[in-house]
């Protein structure tokens, strides 16, 4: 009988960050429900309701990739309670400004504004400087066979690269460095002012270049990658020829796919280009990206593995 026991000896502070996560989005929920103010076009929860949801998943995940840790496991147990208390920070300080009806990302409106805002990046840094100090654990770390090592190792590189896609983020749009007086420096939309049409949920541009797509396909390469390894290794187990070698080469070919995937996502953002509308260029840049990924993926299949 499965039970959550081996979980809840998982690294507790992301435990923790996890569980004040999921509390976060059934408040936020709520607050969709019951609280009909409105911030750049959308409720002023659906912000806190998305972080949550993501935190929740990636405090969950490297927990997870902690528990894989034998070897640097004090350096690793600091470094995922950095990401702790930097995510709770972070979340928190996006909670608050929604409270107030406030943005945020990017507000300099008033000295309060600015001094939030300058706090979240300190927690950004901190984030993204714990998450590499794990990479560089885990890449020393004995996991498990081939391809659940490299889906972890690259998974998290992957994320860090989503995450530093966020930088882009913090220039000043033209309007801005025109404006006389300075109330948001930085947009995650491109070509059109953040606040536009946008999609359902996620609340991505329709009509402009939205950078937060890459940024968040990026950070969840930390989930996609070993999930395509624990696929190869059920498909393996039953009955499939994916043995130990090939099911590494895979997952080398899909983290060279989806890097190129972020990649593309990130170029056709900058361009100022929607994602549900894409020019030719975009259309031959994943085209492409297909071909060689399937490509990868055939000669991996087709040559003789080892045990």
């Amino acid at each position: 009988m499965m039970t959550f026991r081996p979980v809840l000896r998982w690294h507790r502070p992301l435990l923790v960050l996890a569980a004040v996560m999921v509390l976060l989005v059934l408040v936020s929920l709520a607050g969709l429900l019951v609280d009909d103010r409105r911030l750049l076009g959308v409720s002023v929860w659906l912000k806190p309701l998305k972080f949550g949801i993501s935190f929740t998943v990636y405090a969950l995940t490297l927990a997870w990739m902690l528990s894989l840790v034998t070897r640097g496991r004090r350096i690793a147990d600091a470094a995922g309670t950095a990401v702790a208390v930097a995510g709770l920070a972070e979340v928190g300080i996006i909670v608050f400004q929604a409270a107030r009806g406030h943005l945020s990302h990017y507000n300099v409106a008033t000295d309060l504004d600015d001094t939030l805002w300058m706090w979240m990046g300190i927690t950004i840094g901190v984030l993204w400087v714990a998450t590499l100090v794990l990479a560089v654990v885990l890449f020393f770390a004995p996991i498990g066979d081939q391809a659940s090592r490299w889906a972890v190792r690259l998974g998290v590189v992957v994320a860090l690269g989503g995450m530093a896609v966020g930088l882009l983020m913090l220039r000043p749009t033209p309007e801005q460095e025109a404006a006389d007086v300075e109330t948001v420096v930085g947009a995650h939309s491109v070509g059109v002012p953040d606040g536009g049409p946008g999609m359902p949920l996620t609340g991505w541009s329709l009509t402009g270049g939205d950078l937060r797509i890459a940024h968040f396909v990026g950070m969840h390469g930390l989930q996609a990658l070993p999930l395509l390894a624990m696929l190869m290794a059920a498909l393996a187990g039953r009955g499939i020829r994916l043995d130990p070698v090939r099911r590494a080469r895979l997952v080398l070919v899909g983290a060279a796919a989806y890097v190129g995937l972020v990649a593309v996502l990130t170029w056709q953002a900058l361009r100022g280009q929607p994602l549900l509308h894409p020019d030719p260029a975009t259309w031959a840049a994943l085209g492409l990206l297909v071909v060689a990924a399937c490509v990868g993926a055939v000669s991996v299949l087709r040559t003789p593995g080892h045990r």
